[in-house]
């Protein structure tokens, strides 16, 4: 059993946990034994991924900062994460909408299924309007968010991980423009307080399986009816085709073809992160396992990972954006409306900026639709449409999210002769990321 590699254990608790959830729903306590019983031990698991993310993001991305030297390395490496970051968000948005104009899902949609749909989730859809509308403060109000006027207030929950993210990177650079001597004992205290959180999250993997089952068992016996599913079928389909071209050809062709790492290792080394961001729907809580899969498995350098990755969790949201490109012509779609060439382009722009803003956490990205919806004149109420499915899309959407933030740590570690190889090796040692 201790040769198991820990995404097949993930994996197998994942398949469990489904096939608990479907003789649950059978029986007519079943949903509630579930409920009572076997979900809460999934909560907890993601309890404890959440719990580790911002000390994690503080103590690795002062650590990654404060080891860059000089504030040259810092602007280097900051405008390339950045950038490779844009890209890849815009290209993601650009496939999105190629599939949603190829499949036209939206025309799919019957009056009668509008209708219902309308019904059952347009209270969701008036809560997520009246909750964006406190985002429209002006142009500049994104830049204003991410400063905060309280470090403790920020810290205290992970919606606000922009605002940490800011004074981490802050306060790392005031310990490379302080004497080293003085900043000696500082990022002394940061490296083992660093350490520590590596092993916390060595010990919360080892229950990764038992929580992935209970979460897959609640997700089961709470999902809607068959009838809904068939009615989006093609929508669903089209959010997925795009997601899982990402997934599996854009960026194992990309990592092929400018580092040389093989699609087989990255798909390996990255899996039990990707699994956990299935089960938990949440870049922010998925983090601890991001890092330490692209460290010690696909090879990148600590400086590179404590600073791409946090970042990443927050900003880089390629998935997200995909799947908003897709939902805003299928909503408009089903509202009779064609989306012109212009109004596409503006869902390119807003939804790059929207996935930039998005916390990572469950849901956020159908809080920022709204946004998306309203740039282009479609009432925000379409929502409803496709809040039945959006709970297993935002699954796989996240895990999408996660590996464009793996792959962009090891672009970013290639780029910056920081990619080597891995610390631990679950293959065969002759078996080199850029073997060709």
């Amino acid at each position: 059993m201790k040769n198991i590699g820990l995404h097949w254990k993930i994996l197998s608790g994942m398949l469990l946990g489904i096939l608990i959830g479907i003789v649950a729903i059978q029986f007519p306590d079943g949903k509630q034994l579930v409920a009572d019983w076997i979900k809460p031990i999934g909560t907890i698991f993601i309890n404890l991924l959440k719990l580790i993310a911002i000390p994690l993001i503080i103590a690795s991305l002062i650590k990654g900062v404060s080891d860059l030297k000089d504030i040259t390395s810092l602007s280097k490496l900051g405008i390339r994460t950045f950038a490779l970051y844009i890209v890849t968000t815009v290209i993601s948005i650009t496939v999105g909408l190629f599939f949603v104009n190829l499949v036209k899902p939206g025309t799919l949609v019957s009056e009668i299924t509008r209708t219902e749909l309308m019904k059952n989730y347009g209270s969701v859809a008036d809560q997520s309007t009246a909750n964006v509308a406190l985002l429209h403060r002006g142009p500049l109000q994104m830049l204003v968010d991410v400063v905060p006027s309280n470090i403790f207030e920020a810290v205290s929950s992970n919606g606000n991980m922009l605002q940490v993210i800011f004074f981490v990177i802050f306060f790392g650079i005031g310990l490379i423009l302080i004497p080293e001597k003085t900043a000696a004992p500082v990022k002394s205290f940061f490296d083992g307080m660093n350490e520590v959180i590596l092993k916390m999250i060595d010990l919360v993997m080892l229950a990764a399986p038992y929580g992935v089952l209970a979460l897959m068992a609640g997700l089961v016996t709470e999902a809607p009816g068959a009838d809904i599913f068939v009615a989006l079928g093609a929508y669903a389909a089209t959010v997925i085709a795009g997601l899982v071209f990402m997934l599996i050809i854009f960026y194992p062709l990309v990592l092929k073809l400018f580092t040389g790492t093989s699609p087989v290792f990255f798909m390996k080394g990255i899996a039990p992160a990707q699994l956990v961001a299935f089960s938990t729907s949440s870049s922010a809580a998925t983090l601890p396992v991001t890092m330490e899969r692209v460290e010690e498995h696909l090879g990148v350098d600590k400086q590179v990972t404590s600073f791409v990755c946090p970042v990443g969790a927050t900003v880089n949201m390629d998935g997200t954006s995909l799947y908003q490109a897709v939902a805003a012509v299928f909503i408009s779609q089903a509202f009779g409306h064609d989306v012109t060439f212009t109004q596409q382009l503006t869902i390119v722009v807003t939804a790059t900026l929207a996935s930039i803003g998005s916390a990572a956490v469950p849901g956020a990205g159908l809080l920022m639709l709204v946004i998306v919806l309203e740039s282009i004149g479609v009432s925000p109420a379409g929502i409803a449409l496709i809040f039945a499915i959006d709970r297993p899309l935002d699954m796989l959407r996240t895990t999408v999210n996660v590996t464009s933030d793996a792959f962009c740590a090891v672009m970013i570690g290639k780029s910056v002769g920081k990619l080597g190889k891995p610390q631990v090796h679950e293959w065969d040692e002759n078996y080199h990321p850029n073997k060709n």
